[in-house]
């Protein structure tokens, strides 16, 4: 569905518990408070314990596409450091994620720069995990060029365990976009299934924005 690279922000102020050493930390009971962007069908999102973490359980029923996301401005001079940890049990089979036929992920993370009025400065970096194309791939969304895909991880290896990230916002705006970003407006999850129609689950947990020099 055209428009799930990427976000338009609202004007609301959400915020986290602090970190160890600055920063905010979003948990999971959190993270399923946050609003819910609909594309296609909804998906639905609940907090959860899976391996004794506490969790965003994503379930999609082959027809879903709707994402949590948390309209804020973010001061990547501040906390330029983005971190995660996500889990999932399978992926999409026989699919091309650079297609809109393909553009469906077991999990996915995105950070959200909102140009306005001015749609065409509207930016996005979507982390995710992909089922086909190799892990390191980026390649422009299928529905948008203004959002940026970039596979962290990608088929079964690692399926059934938790997985943590860290990325360094500035830096992957520079390198997806070749824009220098020292403010962003939003992040997000999902998990979608509607365009491939193949049911699918994932798991995400504590989501963190730190200090580059942050533990």
């Amino acid at each position: 569905m055209a428009g799930r690279g990427c976000f338009a922000a609202l004007a609301m102020a959400v915020g986290g518990a602090s970190a160890a050493g600055g920063g905010e930390v979003f948990t999971p009971q959190e993270v399923v408070t946050w609003e819910q962007r609909t594309f296609t069908g909804p998906v639905e999102y609940r907090a959860t314990e899976i391996d004794g973490r506490e969790a965003v359980h994503a379930t999609c029923d082959g027809n879903g596409a709707t994402a949590l996301y948390l309209a804020k401005e973010i001061d990547l001079t501040r906390t330029p450091i983005l971190e995660w940890s996500w889990r999932i049990e399978r992926t999409f089979g026989d699919i091309d994620e650079t297609s809109k036929a393909g553009d469906d992920y077991p999990a996915r993370l995105y950070a959200v720069y909102d140009g306005g009025w001015r749609r065409w400065r509207t930016e996005a970096v979507n982390y995710v995990w992909a089922s086909a194309l190799p892990e390191g791939s980026t390649w422009p969304n299928a529905y948008t060029s203004r959002a940026r895909m970039v596979a962290l991880r990608s088929g079964t290896d690692r399926t059934g365990e938790w997985v943590t990230e860290r990325r360094n916002l500035v830096d992957d705006f520079r390198e997806l976009h070749g824009t220098e970003r020292r403010l962003i407006h939003g992040i997000a999850i999902m998990t979608d299934c509607d365009d491939t129609g193949q049911p699918m689950e994932g798991w995400y947990g504590e989501i963190r924005l730190l200090p580059e020099t942050g533990p």
